[in-house]
């Protein structure tokens, strides 16, 4: 997935080359599920994870399990 120049919000999805839109996505991780809004490709379903969802929410479910 690659940013536009003319619209920084905007992401495309590489494989299909549209704009990716926001879409509640279900996300399965080391056992642990979560629904949270991201951009997706409308045509062939591709997910752009960003960064702050990877160093967030992801990362506390990381930290979860190395503390059991």
């Amino acid at each position: 997935m690659e940013t536009q120049d003319r619209d920084p919000l905007k992401i495309r999805c590489r494989r299909c080359g549209i704009d990716m839109e926001p879409a509640e996505t279900y996300f399965e991780y080391l056992g642990h599920g979560l629904h949270t809004k991201v951009p997706r490709c409308p045509k062939c379903g591709e997910v752009y994870i960003p960064e702050d969802l990877a160093m967030g929410k992801i990362a506390d479910i990381e930290r979860t399990l190395e503390d059991k």
